[in-house]
């Protein structure tokens, strides 16, 4: 629960009504340093977005008032040839401060009308992973638009906070899994004695199956050793976008055959969806929090660095 002046959310996930409520209840002002209510805007599209949209261009069209833009493909390690990997602390807090967020504020997330629950759950993953105490994630934005609630458009103002200052968090490794355990549990795979370790693969069923390509020039499609397809759109309400009642992705979970009781690692192209993965297993209370990670480079990183030697890349061709 998120308690603060006049700030109650009850859970991670919260509806528009209580967002728009607690905008209401909290409007800020330049005196006060009380805690505030910040929507945040995760909007990113993909490489080969048939409509060449970028999260920005949206972000501009269309937005909750007050909301700042979380930029996906610049709050990164910029330093990795892979797209997404988790930014250092130190870029994370800056980055925080540029966005005018304070470490006591109330963070709600949300992503586009067009995409549905899409990018949003990953920024909420990165905020909880640098330690950031309060955050909730909207679902979802496209509700929030067809139920009349309040939105701006056009150029953002400059944001000028006096004491803006974001402190260099710690990263939490426990929510984070590398490239070279990846691997381990690849070639571990179905070996007697072995942690049964499960991988949960949020791409399109095609992507995984090594029917359809993927979305980046030159990246071999294809899937590891022994994971599930869990395409992220199939945890999502088909009209809306938004994420499905724990109860329904409980049956979503257990037809796929995901164990409860083993461990859990989400994964995806660039990490994105697979957080996806990661928000429907926590509110579906399928399997313990601490049994559930997160695999930062995901498809993209594993295609480039495992070999033809090593046999780590399946296909259902």
């Amino acid at each position: 629960m998120t308690q603060g002046r006049n700030i109650s959310f009850n859970s991670y996930v919260i509806t528009p009504k209580e967002l728009s409520e607690a905008l209401t209840r909290n409007v800020p002002t330049k005196i006060s340093t009380a805690p505030r209510v910040i929507p945040l805007c995760a909007a990113w599209f993909l490489p080969n977005d048939p409509q060449g949209r970028t999260g920005k261009d949206v972000f501009k069209q269309k937005r909750i008032p007050s909301a700042r833009f979380f930029d996906l493909d610049d709050v990164k390690d910029h330093d990795s040839p892979y797209p997404h990997m988790l930014p250092t602390a130190e870029v994370f807090a800056e980055s925080m401060k540029g966005m005018g967020i304070r470490r006591d504020d109330v963070v709600v997330v949300y992503d586009t009308e067009e995409l549905g629950l899409f990018s949003a759950p990953r920024v909420g993953w990165t905020l909880k992973v640098f330690g950031h105490p309060t955050v909730h994630l909207l679902n979802n934005f496209r509700l929030w638009v067809q139920q009349g609630l309040p939105i701006e458009t056009g150029e953002v103002a400059a944001i000028v906070e006096e004491g803006s200052g974001y402190p260099v968090p710690s990263l939490d490794p426990g929510k984070v899994v590398k490239f070279a355990e990846m691997k381990e549990i690849a070639k571990d795979h179905n070996k007697e004695g072995r942690e049964d370790i499960q991988i949960l693969d949020a791409r399109p069923k095609g992507r995984w199956a090594g029917t359809h390509p993927e979305p980046r020039p030159g990246l071999s499609n294809g899937h590891m050793p022994g994971s599930i397809s869990v395409p992220h759109s199939e945890l999502l309400d088909p009209e809306t976008g938004a994420l499905l009642s724990g109860e329904g992705l409980r049956k979503i979970f257990e037809s796929k055959g995901v164990d409860a009781g083993k461990p859990i690692i989400s994964s995806c192209g660039t990490g994105v969806t697979a957080a996806v993965i990661d928000l429907a297993l926590g509110e579906a209370n399928y399997g313990k929090d601490d049994d559930r990670r997160l695999y930062d480079g995901s498809w993209t990183e594993w295609a480039q660095r495992v070999s033809d030697r090593d046999r780590l890349i399946r296909k259902q061709v």
